[in-house]
């Protein structure tokens, strides 16, 4: 893996596989950080309102109680969030921005805490001057809470969501005969491999034939690794096939499925 003086970082995944991510610059992590840190405000406001009653009877158990909620809110927003939204605050959510980890694979809880946690290092001695000057000279911008998890911030192009039914062309999806297992491959599959196996679809007509062939390959072999199907859902389809039902599973949910 190596990041480019283009702020690119390239992700050579174990089949062989190249692709890019875009690194977040700190203007817009800032901007994002700005957009959390209002979420962060306005639920303590909330919280200092709720126990305004309790005030009134104990002021200084409300005041303690209050203490402990704003340091559980200001670490359990981002943790809760980057979780639930697979590495996106509500401020990274409007800016296009998600947390993913260094190498590619999938997220993991510990990193998200881990990263968070060490949140309150990076902000010292005010407004994230720690963490903004590691993430000026650290090649893939990162923070000290993003190098302990191994985490960078990437930014998300705007892809203009594809037609799954003229994409597809209405085949069958035997993959769909076993809810459990595409509901298992889209718990592990993370956003950038997902995106990948799109847009090698999208762009298959752009492919040479011999490259096109082994390209489909690496990916369906990757896919494969994650989930194992049964041997009569996947015998006698050909790698492009599979990942085209791949496809179909990660972003045509509603789908019905006996048509891909």
């Amino acid at each position: 893996m190596t990041t480019s003086r283009t702020n690119l970082l390239l992700i050579r995944t174990p089949e062989g596989i190249l692709f890019s991510l875009l690194l977040a610059g700190p203007v817009t992590r800032s901007l994002a950080w700005g957009i959390d840190f209002i979420c962060v405000v306005v639920i303590s406001m909330a919280l200092g309102r709720a126990l305004s009653s309790l005030a009134v009877i104990s002021p200084d158990l409300a005041q303690a109680i209050y203490i402990l909620a704003l340091f559980l809110v200001s670490i359990g927003y981002g943790i809760c969030l980057e979780w639930r939204w697979r590495g996106q605050t509500v401020g990274k959510r409007l800016l296009r921005l998600r947390v993913v980890d260094a190498e590619g694979l999938r997220l993991h809880f510990s990193q998200i805490a881990i990263r968070n946690l060490l949140r309150f290092a990076d902000m010292l001695p005010v407004l994230y001057l720690v963490g903004g000057v590691v993430a000026l000279v650290t090649r893939k911008a990162q923070r000290l809470g993003d190098l302990a998890a191994n985490t960078v911030v990437v930014r998300q192009p705007r892809i203009s969501e594809p037609d799954l039914d003229q994409l597809l062309a209405g085949k069958y999806n035997s993959l769909r005969d076993h809810p459990h297992l595409t509901a298992r491959l889209r718990q592990r599959a993370s956003p950038v491999e997902a995106t990948l196996a799109l847009q090698a679809v999208l762009r298959r007509e752009e492919f040479e034939p011999g490259a096109r062939v082994e390209l489909f390959h690496e990916i369906a072999d990757h896919f494969r690794c994650k989930v194992q199907f049964p041997a009569e859902a996947t015998e006698s389809i050909p790698d492009e096939q599979y990942v085209r039902n791949v496809v179909d599973v990660l972003f045509g949910a509603g789908r019905s499925k006996n048509e891909v």
